[in-house]
């Protein structure tokens, strides 16, 4: 990622800053609504605060894994409730702005590296596992299910939530990336395809704990919510090898020209 500052500037008023994260955004193809219209902005603001702190951007990701991973502890040991339902919500959006927050500080500090992109993708996968492990656990240990079939719901949730993650990182790596003509303005991004992506989105996830306090409608969402999440698997796996199989046969064909002109 570009940086968009050289270091720390500690005379850089907190709204300076929220000013130049605004306009160093990252495209927002390929991103749903809410985390364009809430999640990102709310990192925003969270990375200008850290900012002006002097805190460094894996000190963010690491405050954004401690809250994540408290409200994910609290699901798995604590019986369901509403007010565990809304203190879990929270933990796990609070966490998630603060995800977002890491990588806009970097780009502010001009402090974008490798291995601070691993640590924010490695949290990530961890968050993501253990959130249906403690599903699993909260289904076994506090809820009275019809059958014990439904114990299969989590890991197979936990399966295709892992593969969009894995799958979609992975595609941005080996996708090649053409040249785009100098000055010419970014693509608007389809709001269509933001309106799509909800249900993929974690703050869709996110927001599923707050049924959390009824046993029966939280089973009910969450499996409704797997189901979606496996349809999404299935589609996004075709459509990246698909496109990735087209660049490679696009790229051999390239060489092959190349080859034959020399």
């Amino acid at each position: 990622m570009a940086g968009v500052g050289t270091g720390g500037d500690a005379t850089m008023t907190f709204r300076a800053a929220l000013t130049r994260l605004r306009e160093a955004q990252k495209t927002s193809k390929g991103v749903s609504l809410y985390s364009r219209y809430v999640n990102r902005p709310v990192g925003r603001v969270f990375a200008a605060a850290a900012y002006r702190a002097g805190r460094t951007p894996n000190q963010v990701t690491a405050l954004s894994a401690l809250v994540s991973f408290a409200g994910i502890a609290a699901l798995a040991l604590v019986p369901p409730s509403w007010p565990l339902a809304l203190c879990v919500w929270a933990a796990l959006v609070l966490g998630f702005a603060l995800d977002a927050a890491d990588g806009q500080l970097a780009r502010l500090r001009g402090t974008s590296s490798p291995a601070g992109e691993w640590l924010d993708h490695a949290v990530d996968c961890a968050k993501i596992t253990a959130l249906h492990t403690a599903v699993l656990v909260t289904f076994h240990q506090h809820f009275a299910l019809p059958g014990e079939r439904w114990l299969l719901v989590p890991p197979v949730f936990q399966l295709a939530a892992v593969m969009i993650f894995f799958g979609g990182l992975l595609t941005d790596k080996l996708r090649p990336r053409p040249a785009a003509p100098p000055g010419a303005p970014a693509p608007a991004p389809s709001r269509l395809r933001a309106v799509a992506l909800l249900p993929v989105d974690y703050g869709t996830m996110c927001a599923l704990f707050l049924l959390l306090g009824d046993e029966r409608l939280f089973r009910l969402g969450y499996a409704l919510l797997a189901c979606v999440y496996v349809l999404f698997c299935a589609a996004f796996s075709v459509k990246w090898f698909r496109e990735l199989s087209a660049a490679g046969t696009a790229a051999g064909a390239a060489s092959a020209s190349s080859a034959a002109r020399s």
